[in-house]
């Protein structure tokens, strides 16, 4: 009798263990998904913003093309005629997901291109003819169907092809440029109204100041996109030490012909804060059978635990744990490569009104990856901010663009920050910005130009040494200056 008192004891107070160990993360994950219903974003009439959501800013008019695209071709040149005649300034609009003002300018027309969203996929060339305005999220769905994929994108789906080219962007896709080097030409309305197509053979250098060129030379209308195959993907993640990780990115990424994707993330937990990152590889497994594409799973847990580490370093250390553990239980699982692609950035997406996030980049040549590591180790905690996410890319050396970023083999560290919508809060992003900046140009390095525009013009001059020059060529292209925007006033 005793004994089985005691049993129950025991097994009571076990229990009792359990409860209290698993009870702090469970309350918090609920008051999290909680206040995170709660939240929600309006944007006034007459007003356009971005991704930011610092940038609300009084427009003179809105202009949305149609999708017919003979009158959407007539009504944008009938738009910047107008505009010319009457001392109007354009900028041009896709998802809006830059944050320095990029796609707006004060009392200004913003043409919104969203309905301009077309898709052709050529078999004989293996191109993708499409709008500019389409999203990703539009384009993965239709290139399945062909078993096709993207060659090269952000990490997420709700990027415009248009804003994407004008930012040139990158991605996952490892050895691989950004975009530039996937588009084999476009279509562009220039400032005087003529329609040209540019190539590496026709109208070079306007073919490479417009990629990434932040819409200032003029409206891209449509986009001719090399493609690859649809694959199919095997996970396999890897926790490291974050100051070997180019010596584990070498070993387990450069060279190898059968990886189709890869990602490295640093932790950012107050606990060992940078000192462990996770690299997930995704290997071409040619034996997998493809699945439907479908929704992302898990999604609503992914968030609560992601937006759980907002102003919480408890939140941070329960993510990092959460983030190891799953490596562990991936490993092995298959995906295909539009599946991967096919996840837009609601799923992570701050809606607190009272916050923003906002993204920094910063391009590093290979051998200065482990000094910025340690770098932004020391720089970071000494300021009042809120870090939650790094994730490093490998960037190939661009050959296509004019104001090119990856001068070489770089590493992309995609820096995402939770920031009170203040006027210290922003003084103090301000501040951290051109600090690092600092630092990734000390080490031969750049940074990433859609972002805030809180790098000095001496900084960008220093980063980008050939942006005198691209300022020049455009009063040649748009002596007018009728395509403009906060960033070109800005550094111009």
């Amino acid at each position: 009798m005793n004994k089985k008192r005691t049993l129950r004891r025991i097994l009571i107070f076990l229990l009792l263990i359990v409860l209290v160990v698993i009870a702090r993360p469970v309350s918090f994950l609920l008051y999290t998904y909680y206040k995170d219903q709660q939240a929600t974003r309006v944007q006034k009439a007459g007003y356009s913003n971005d991704a930011s959501h610092l940038n609300e800013t009084a427009i003179g008019t809105l202009v949305k093309v149609p999708e017919n695209v003979d009158e959407a071709i007539t009504q944008i040149a009938q738009l910047i005629k107008q505009a010319s005649l009457q001392g109007k300034k354009i900028s041009i609009a896709g998802a809006q997901h830059s944050m320095g003002g990029h796609t707006i300018y004060p009392n200004g027309i913003v043409l919104d291109m969203k309905s301009f969203h077309y898709m052709k996929y050529d078999s004989i060339s293996n191109t993708l003819l499409v709008g500019s305005g389409a999203l990703w999220s539009e384009i993965i769905p239709y290139l399945d169907k062909y078993n096709r994929s993207v060659a090269v994108m952000q990490s997420n789906n709700s990027f415009s092809v248009g804003g994407s080219i004008s930012v040139n962007c990158h991605g996952w896709q490892p050895n691989s440029p950004p975009i530039a080097s996937t588009v084999a030409s476009f279509r562009l309305i220039r400032a005087n109204g003529e329609i040209v197509t540019c190539s590496r053979n026709e109208n070079r250098e306007l073919f490479s100041l417009v990629l990434g060129g932040y819409g200032l030379f003029g409206v891209i209308l449509d986009v001719k996109l090399h493609v690859v195959e649809n694959k199919m993907y095997k996970t396999q993640q890897y926790v490291i030490k974050s100051c070997d990780y180019i010596r584990e990115y070498n070993r387990l990424a450069t060279g190898k012909t059968d990886l189709g994707m890869v990602y490295g993330r640093i932790n950012i937990n107050p606990s060992h804060f940078m000192e462990e990152a996770i690299i997930g590889t995704f290997l071409i497994d040619s034996k997998a059978a493809f699945k439907p594409l479908g929704e992302s799973g898990f999604t609503a847990i992914r968030r609560t635990v992601f937006r759980g580490s907002a102003n919480s370093a408890y939140g941070k250390n329960l993510r990092w744990k959460a983030e190891k553990l799953i490596a562990a239980q991936i490993n092995g699982k298959t995906v295909s490569r539009n599946q991967l692609q096919n996840e837009g950035v609601e799923v992570y997406q701050n809606t607190d009104t009272a916050y923003t996030d906002i993204l920094h980049e910063y391009f590093i040549p290979t051998n200065s990856v482990v000094q910025f590591i340690d770098r932004l180790k020391a720089i970071i905690p000494t300021h009042k901010v809120d870090l939650l996410n790094i994730t490093v890319r490998n960037v190939q050396k661009d050959e296509d663009t004019y104001l090119r970023y990856a001068n070489e083999e770089v590493f992309g560290f995609v820096m995402l920050f939770n920031q009170a919508k203040t006027p210290e809060a922003e003084n103090e992003m301000k501040a951290l910005t051109q600090q690092l900046v600092n630092e990734a140009i000390a080490l031969g390095g750049t940074y990433y130009l859609p972002y805030r525009l809180h790098a000095t013009k001496e900084q960008l001059y220093k980063a980008y040494p050939q942006a005198r020059e691209f300022f020049l060529l455009k009063k040649k292209y748009d002596s007018a200056e009728v395509f403009s925007n906060k960033f070109y006033e800005t550094y111009k």
